[in-house]
């Protein structure tokens, strides 16, 4: 354990990306500071300048699934979206938006569909839910505003098709300011549904990736 101690923070830096990255993808977790914190423990690691950015970690985990699971993370990320663009389609008088690794390409096998849905209140959606039938349960999202400051949005949870969709709500005048990414800390990327289904439309095309040789 010692040993590793003393490896250069860049090297420990790559180690820990990597093994948080293996965490997400195999063990199911979602939140980067959770997985990099099993990571660290894991490698006994205690150097906090050698601890990567959410945004390596994201690069680790595209590089691990690229290596690992390129055929499979083809076609799970391609059934995450076209449920995003099913409930997108059904949710359209709130003007959704796809946010998070199933926009990013990133979405592990475990993650969840994250859409951003504007209201005037919160009770529009959950009576749009109800009147629809549609079982959900609500929660809370903890996100930091454009500008930077922390905020606690009302959200609801459901599931379709075995696969967890995550509706975060702001208020109507909201959408034209994104919320902060949790990976680099820029303006969150929103896709509406024409910029999904160009995302289809384009994997369709695209030959599927070879299976590694070994």
């Amino acid at each position: 354990m010692a040993r590793r101690q003393r490896d250069t923070p860049p090297r420990l830096k790559t180690l820990v990306a990597q093994e948080s990255a293996r965490i997400m993808v195999e063990e199911g977790i979602q939140d980067f500071r959770s997985a990099k914190r099993k990571a660290a423990i894991r490698l006994a690691v205690t150097d906090k300048s050698a601890l990567p950015s959410n945004a390596e970690i994201e690069q680790a985990l595209l590089g691990y699934q690229r290596l690992f699971h390129a055929s499979r993370q083809a076609s799970h990320l391609r059934g995450l979206r076209e449920t995003a663009v099913e409930a997108m389609r059904l949710l359209a008088r709130f003007r959704p938006r796809l946010v998070g690794p199933v926009l990013s390409g990133g979405a592990s096998p475990h993650a969840d569909i994250h859409l951003h849905l504007f209201a005037d209140t919160p009770t529009e959606i959950l009576l749009f839910l109800m009147e629809h039938r549609i079982p959900f349960d609500t929660t809370e999202r903890r996100l930091k505003l454009s500008n930077g400051d922390p905020a606690c949005l009302p959200a609801f949870r459901l599931d379709a098709d075995g696969r967890r969709i995550n509706l975060t709500i702001f208020p109507s005048l909201a959408e034209r300011e994104a919320p902060r990414s949790p990976v680099d800390g820029r303006p969150m990327r929103r896709a509406g549904l024409a910029e999904v289904q160009a995302l289809l439309a384009e994997e369709r095309q695209t030959p599927p990736a070879a299976a590694p040789e070994h």
